[in-house]
């Protein structure tokens, strides 16, 4: 049977050196979550120029976020090989291309914008490459405000949406793309010049598909994958489909619904570390419970399309904050119960989850408007969702941190 080596690189690890690769990491996640979501803000533009369905504007958003979540299964399998120092710089080169593609060529056709949204779903696997190289670094008492405070790299959305339309109305329909193409270049070389593995990091010798099948048989793996398809997915949802929503609910401009947008994305990232840092004090479990009461209370009031001002600001606001800590507590859970050999294959296939889940409400959102012109049923089905994720984490997921203590876990 093959056994994990552990890999050596430097002297032990100071407080410094480990802020120094945290924040390398979340500026990483950052960046290549801000090319991720270059598209969605463009939605309502593309949507008019190529006179798109409602369906296949929601597709079109919704295509890279699918692909960036399928693809941290094998990139998260292949950062607990290779190390964050090989991967990010790989993952944010290889980046590079479909936004250039995007931004010159492939905007003027809905096949070319998907089948760049494709490859621009590489991106969003930076995800899988930040997790296990920061739980890496930090001891265990402190990786869930770590790994939450990485996670707030997910403010590259909230980048995205800030700048993209305002880069379109003046310079022209490239210019974010070209923009975001030179700070994947920066990082890409910074990260190959600056980042290290943490000392001591172990490194498995077991082949990709064996610690894949390994990993498959974990139990925090699918719990995880369940609470992080709701709370992260539900964030992913928002964040690719909200302009939309606000545009045809409420009749906000682009420019405006692309702003509220920013500000939920906003709140969702300055909470993730805020979950992860309750989690590493009162347990997961409980941060958890309390963010997907929050989000089911939310998504309801919401499904009766109140008044924006303030009860539809409040009920969006009340479920970013929710699920960003939701999110934080997630991987709080993962760096409690995962082996430290195998954080990156977890890592993967829960993300996965999370932009799988991300994937299909606004396909549903889409296609129940189109149907009825109405997202009552869709937001009541969220509702719903949050209610039973929130009963499996209060029995299920209870049971295996409880179990995971007794048998002498932290």
């Amino acid at each position: 049977m093959s056994v994990s080596q552990p890999h050596t690189d430097g002297s032990p690890p100071t407080t410094g050196r480990r802020v120094l690769m945290l924040s390398l990491a979340t500026a990483g996640f950052a960046v290549n979550f801000w090319a991720w979501a270059l598209l969605s803000p463009l939605g309502p533009l593309f949507k008019d120029a190529l006179r798109l369905s409602a369906f296949q504007q929601a597709l079109l958003v919704a295509v890279p976020v699918v692909v960036g979540s399928v693809g941290r299964i094998p990139v998260g399998a292949l950062t607990d090989r290779f190390g964050g120092r090989v991967m990010f710089p790989l993952v944010s080169a290889v980046t590079i291309v479909p936004v250039l593609f995007l931004g010159l060529i492939g905007h003027t056709s809905l096949a070319a914008l998907l089948a760049g949204g494709f490859f621009l779903g590489v991106g969003g696997t930076a995800f899988a490459v930040g997790v296990p190289f920061v739980n890496a670094w930090f001891p265990p008492e402190r990786r869930g405000l770590a790994i939450g405070i990485f996670g707030a790299g997910m403010g590259g959305t909230a980048v995205s949406a800030l700048t993209t339309v305002k880069l379109v109305d003046g310079w022209g329909v490239a210019t974010p793309f070209v923009v975001t193409a030179v700070v994947l270049a920066v990082y890409a070389i910074a990260a190959a010049v600056l980042l290290r593995d943490a000392p001591g990091r172990v490194v498995p010798t077991e082949s990709l598909s064996r610690r894949l099948a390994d990993t498959t048989r974990l139990r925090v793996t699918w719990q995880a994958s369940a609470l992080y398809a709701v709370g992260f997915g539900g964030f992913v949802a928002f964040s690719v489909y909200l302009p939309a929503y606000l545009k045809t609910a409420y009749g906000l401009t682009q420019s405006d619904a692309a702003n509220r947008m920013a500000g939920f994305v906003l709140l969702a990232v300055l909470m993730r570390p805020v979950g992860g840092w309750l989690s590493d004090r009162i347990g997961p479990v409980r941060v958890l419970t309390a963010c997907l009461g929050v989000v089911a209370v939310g998504a309801t009031v919401q499904a009766f399309t109140p008044p924006l001002l303030p009860l539809g600001t409040a009920a969006f606001l009340s479920m970013a904050a929710a699920l960003g800590a939701a999110s934080g507590a997630v991987f709080a859970l993962v760096a409690l119960l995962a082996p430290p050999n195998k954080v990156g294959s977890v890592t993967g296939l829960v993300g996965a989850a999370g932009g799988l889940g991300g994937f299909i409400p606004p396909l549903v959102m889409g296609a129940l408007y189109g149907a009825f012109s109405s997202y009552a049923l869709g937001l009541a089905a969220l509702a719903v969702v949050a209610l039973a994720t929130l009963v499996f984490t209060t029995t299920a997921v209870r049971r295996t941190v409880h179990a995971h203590r007794l048998q002498g876990g932290r």
